[in-house]
């Protein structure tokens, strides 16, 4: 993921924003319908092949540098490795801020996309963020692990949808 990112940060300012969502859009779409297969199939071997852990970090780490899109790629890995609903979340969480202070670096010096200006917008957003969190903790103590896949299916597939038809 951290080489993806490197990437990312070389490629980002020249890529077509369209394209990049439409390629980023599909490989999401693929890799759900392969999900979707999978659990159909009632697959229970969990991908062990370095090309898939590598590929998936390498694809996460360039789109979360150029357009915030990692999610949908650790949400597959993760549903691939099988992970329950609050490890899924622990492992996301801890993921995603280890790469975002790593791209704050890049966002800061290289990009210059963050300043004093959008640090104000960010630091407007905190009670949302807070309520949001709280909010998320106690849905997510009422839905069982199967349902919790179920939805991360649909909300990946959805939002490769929306990124692709928009």
């Amino acid at each position: 993921m951290f080489l993806g990112v490197l990437i990312g940060v070389w490629i980002g300012k020249d890529i077509s924003e369209v394209l990049f969502k439409q390629v980023m859009a599909v490989f999401i779409l693929v890799a759900v319908g392969i999900m979707i297969w999978m659990e159909k199939k009632k697959a229970t071997d969990i991908p062990s092949h370095w090309a898939f852990s590598s590929g998936t970090g390498l694809l996460a780490g360039i789109s979360s540098m150029i357009g915030n899109l990692a999610g949908s790629f650790s949400d597959i890995y993760f549903l691939a490795m099988r992970l329950p609903k609050n490890e899924f979340i622990g492992t996301a969480a801890w993921l995603f801020f280890i790469i975002n202070v790593f791209k704050l670096t890049f966002h800061i010096f290289v990009w210059k996309t963050v300043n004093l200006e959008t640090l104000g917008l960010n630091l407007i957003m905190v009670p949302g963020i807070i309520i949001g969190f709280y909010t998320g903790v106690t849905v997510l103590k009422r839905i069982n692990n199967q349902l919790y896949r179920k939805l991360i299916f649909v909300a990946t597939a959805i939002g490769a949808l929306l990124i692709l038809l928009k």
